[in-house]
């Protein structure tokens, strides 16, 4: 394995085909601009030269404690916050691999902003989440707003964004918010070993589903089926259709070895 580091966030690109990203801004992993810039130039790194899958996770207690509040200003200080908020989760969503936050601990605000920005979400036992900036009198700036509801459903979301409480993990599981719960000790085992099946898998389709089902979301069903429609087709011109129409006919299901073409 070979690691890439910076300052703030750790980039590992493993033999497996994954692709571990790690918050290290102790000692609470506060997204502070940098933070965010860093992570944005990751995820574009990823977006150019994609992994496998990635998993994306920060320390054991505190997942990502949210935005830095010492950089809190008034108004122009709060255009430059979210948008580099948006900036960064922005590029994460628009990896195009299968992106798994594996939280551990409080994922509070922008922490739960940028698990609900990865496509799969588990959590350790001990994870809390939460969007709880209206406490301070303001509103989530981070997408919240806007994937949060997505996720939960329109009234969940405004129940969670106005009361701003906090979630457990089982909480979490039960409203949809996270998507596996595992032992503390098995968080990091777990996503790592779902990142690496999903790694040996069909990419190239792979990256179509997830076009189709974000695009799909955003538009009228009408419109998302032709979006449907159009990749469906274009999917039968990549080796991996071919590999897998032909194992299939030959040895049934599940046999096939992709090459990710």
């Amino acid at each position: 394995m070979t690691e890439v580091a910076a300052q703030l966030v750790l980039l590992e690109r493993r033999e497996d085909g994954v692709a571990l990203v790690t918050l290290n801004n102790p000692k609470v992993n506060a997204l502070s601009q940098e933070v965010l810039t860093q992570l944005r130039i990751i995820a574009d790194d990823l977006a150019a030269d994609p992994p496998g899958a990635v998993v994306i996770t920060g320390g054991d207690r505190i997942f990502a404690a949210g935005a830095d509040i010492s950089e809190f200003g008034g108004p122009d200080e709060a255009n430059m916050i979210t948008r580099g908020f948006h900036d960064a989760f922005d590029a994460v969503a628009a990896i195009p691999r299968f992106v798994i936050a594996a939280v551990s601990g409080y994922a509070l605000g922008g922490g739960c902003e940028l698990a609900l920005a990865c496509d799969y979400r588990i959590a350790a036992e001990r994870a809390v989440f939460g969007q709880p900036e209206v406490l301070l009198g303001i509103i989530p700036g981070g997408g919240g707003t806007q994937r949060l509801p997505r996720v939960v459903g329109r009234s969940r979301a405004k129940e969670l964004m106005i009361t701003g409480r906090q979630v457990k993990a089982d909480e979490a599981l039960r409203i949809g918010l996270v998507d596996e719960v595992v032992a503390n000790d098995q968080l990091h085992e777990r996503a790592l070993a779902l990142a690496a099946e999903v790694a040996k898998g069909a990419l190239v389709a792979q990256e179509m589903v997830k076009q189709a089902v974000d695009a799909g979301l955003d538009i009228e069903l009408d419109a998302g089926l032709v979006v449907e429609r159009r990749l469906f087709q274009d999917v039968f011109e990549t080796d991996d259709s071919r590999i897998g129409v032909a194992s299939f006919l030959e040895h049934g299901p599940g046999k096939a070895g992709f090459t990710g073409r």
